[in-house]
């Protein structure tokens, strides 16, 4: 058993629980992190993360302040342009198909995207070689006790950890929000979603597309090419027992229904290692600090993966986090610091997960008349220039 001392515990390593630790070390703070589990740093994995994120402009902008930007960018393939299709019946017909440019936000594309495994692989390496981290894969959190001035943690392995502040980057099923006493709210949605990699005839210019057909959105994100071939990240929502069905399917006729759902968009599209599978939920937690401690990314707020809000709303939990930090180093943990990151994200996650629920009602829908509704609401967001561009704002994080 070992004890240990830092500023911050970040129970969770995955990619929020690694840029919180690579952000608060940045800040001049020292950081213990604690994950169960060593990182899947390989596509080939069986547990790899085959998903991919778009991370949006001030994401981008955090990983530049905290030096990873220079780490992912050769990995990453920027976004310009977010085409948005509308289709019914099967094989699926389109009805109608808008552009939303980037130029109409400045001169930065929208996003960039890479594969999540290849995020985790390259932070992961960074934060061996920083000597304000401590990471301690392999033991994760087991039991807490809250003083007037620190937590105190206990380990699955019997070490210890004192912190002025914890932070729970753990997950959906975050340990450390259920030994804080936090509670969530959750909706089900009866829906998975599919996510694997596929090389096309077509390329994709720089366009991440999102195809409406009942079930829920079939989104193809850019990827860089692999082996000189076109390549792409697909995220496919569909009622549960036909995302089994589909994880389950032979490759060629997988390729078959995947090239139909697709509308043929990128010509043939074949598919490159595994696919994975996971359950749609918008979940929030009831509050986001208790004590000493504050709960961020999943372990705040899952949301269905529709317009790169996931991990996008995670880092700005991050962001918020690290600014009040920064503003007092010497609150670090106290009750006006946790109470004022409370105010600063909680509306914010609010009206996301309301936003997303809606639209993933929507957009998932067979009914005609709901179908009806998501296209004239795309038209509207998209012929009408204000409303378009406060939209592609809202997007992109916070105001």
């Amino acid at each position: 058993m070992t004890d240990h001392s830092a500023d911050i515990f970040i129970s969770g390593g995955g990619i929020a629980g690694q840029v919180t630790a690579a952000a608060f070390a940045e800040a001049g703070f020292s950081v213990v992190m604690a994950d169960p589990f060593t990182p899947v740093v390989s596509a080939d994995d069986s547990k790899s993360d085959l998903r991919s994120t778009a991370f949006l402009q001030p994401a981008r902008q955090l990983f530049d302040r905290i030096g990873l930007w220079p780490l992912l960018e050769p990995h990453a393939k920027p976004l310009d342009q977010l085409a948005v299709i509308d289709t019914t019946g099967w094989p699926p017909v389109i009805r109608d198909r808008r552009v939303f440019q980037s130029d109409d936000m400045g001169d930065e594309p929208f996003g960039w995207n890479l594969m999540n495994w290849v995020v985790r692989r390259e932070i992961w390496n960074y934060l061996q070689q920083q000597p304000q981290i401590t990471t301690l894969y392999g033991s994760g959190f087991r039991s807490l006790v809250q003083r007037t001035g620190e937590v105190i943690v206990t380990l699955t392995n019997g070490d210890k950890v004192r912190a002025r502040m914890g932070i729970a980057a753990d997950g959906k099923f975050s340990p450390l929000r259920e030994a804080v006493g936090i509670t969530v709210s959750t909706t089900r949605y009866g829906q998975k979603s599919l996510a694997f990699t596929v090389t096309h005839d077509l390329p994709h210019d720089n366009i991440s597309t999102e195809i409406y057909n009942e079930g829920g959105p079939f989104t193809i994100v850019p990827l860089p090419d692999i082996d000189g071939q076109n390549a792409s990240a697909i995220v496919w929502m569909n009622k549960g027992p036909r995302a089994i069905e589909l994880m389950n399917m032979p490759v060629a006729e997988f390729e078959e229904v995947m090239f139909a759902r697709s509308t043929g968009l990128l010509g043939r599209m074949r598919l490159q290692g595994n696919r994975s599978v996971w359950p749609i939920i918008t979940q929030t937690a009831d509050q986001l600090t208790s004590g000493r401690v504050a709960v961020v990314a999943e372990a705040a707020h899952a949301l269905p993966p529709i317009g790169a809000q996931g991990l996008n709303t995670s880092l700005n939990d991050v962001i918020a986090l690290l600014e009040l930090a920064e503003a007092a180093p010497g609150t670090l943990g106290d009750p006006d610091m946790m109470q004022a990151y409370g105010k600063a994200r909680t509306s914010d996650i609010a009206r996301r997960a309301r936003v997303i629920d809606l639209f993933n009602r929507v957009t998932r829908s067979g009914d005609g008349v709901l179908q009806a509704v998501r296209l004239m609401g795309l038209k509207a967001v998209h012929d009408v220039a204000p409303m378009r561009k406060r939209v592609m704002r809202a997007g992109l994080g916070p105001s």
